[in-house]
Formats: structure tokens, C-alpha cells, sequence
């Protein structure tokens, strides 16, 4: 999971996959970066982790970091929240790593390119990704177990 910083939209799409696997008892990895450095090593931003809370979904042992080139090589899958994180991943992949990347609404609607809205300057705008990132999540398991 790859948004910009790793504070809002990853570290939700994380926690909403993680719960669902655990409570399918799924052996699945999953974690999520950004493609920014600007907050590594910080919590997810404050309003991801209390809407995370309202669904039962805890997010404080979460840390931001940044995607490096291996994450390509060693995840199966790399998900990013919208166009412009998809090109910055696609700049740094490996080679033939390429194909793992893709936009996670395109799980939801195959071919649209949507995006996930960085909420970031809008606090209204949480609720919105978590059900989209809900949607999501709900059609990757979909896909992956069928």
C-alpha cells in the first residue's frame, strides 16, 4: 500500500487489509510506504488513526516510511493510491518488477485509473477513503482467494 507521505491513506488501506486477513486467517503480508520521506518514522496522521478507530481498526504501532526498490522485489503485490505515486514507484522498480504495481481502485473498477483523494488538507475527506479503501480491500481478498 503507497500513497505520498505514509501517514494517511497507506497506513488506513494497511490496517483495513490487515484485519480483514486476520479475521479470514489469511497468511498474508502486508504493509505500506510512501514515496515521500517527509514522514518517516512519524504515526499515521491523527485523523487516519481516530477514523480507524470508529471501525475497530488500530493504526498507532504503524510507522511512516519510504518504498525503497526491494519492497518491489520482496511483496507479490504493490498497491498505490493514485497516478502520480503509481509513476514515482514505477521510476524506482527493478527491473521486470513493473508488472506488480498497479492503482488499487482499478480492483473496484478494472481500467478507470481512479484515485484515492489525499485527505490530507481536507478533514472531511477521511470517510471517503476509508470506504473506498473498504471497497477495495473487500475486492483484492475477492480476487486473491478466487
Amino acid at each position: 500500500m503507497v500513497c505520498l507521505g505514509n501517514i494517511c491513506r497507506s497506513p488506513l488501506a494497511e490496517g483495513i487489509l490487515k484485519t480483514k486477513i486476520e479475521e479470514k486467517g489469511l497468511d498474508w503480508s502486508v504493509d505500506s510506504a510512501g514515496t515521500g520521506s517527509w514522514h518517516i518514522g512519524e504515526q499515521p496522521d491523527p485523523r487516519s488513526i481516530e477514523k480507524a478507530d470508529q471501525y475497530g481498526i488500530d493504526l498507532r504501532h504503524q510507522r511512516a516510511r519510504q518504498i525503497r526498490p526491494n519492497d518491489l522485489k520482496e511483496y507479490d503485490l504493490i498497491l498505490a493510491m493514485d497516478s502520480s505515486n503509481y509513476q514515482d514507484i514505477i521510476r524506482i522498480a527493478p527491473d521486470d518488477t513493473e508488472k506488480k504495481v498497479e492503482l488499487i481502485m482499478n480492483y473496484v473498477q478494472s481500467g478507470h485509473n481512479q484515485s484515492v483523494p489525499d485527505p490530507y488538507w481536507d478533514d472531511d475527506g477521511f470517510e471517503q477513503v476509508y470506504q473506498m479503501l473498504d471497497q477495495a480491500t473487500d475486492a483484492i481478498i475477492e480476487k486473491h482467494l478466487s
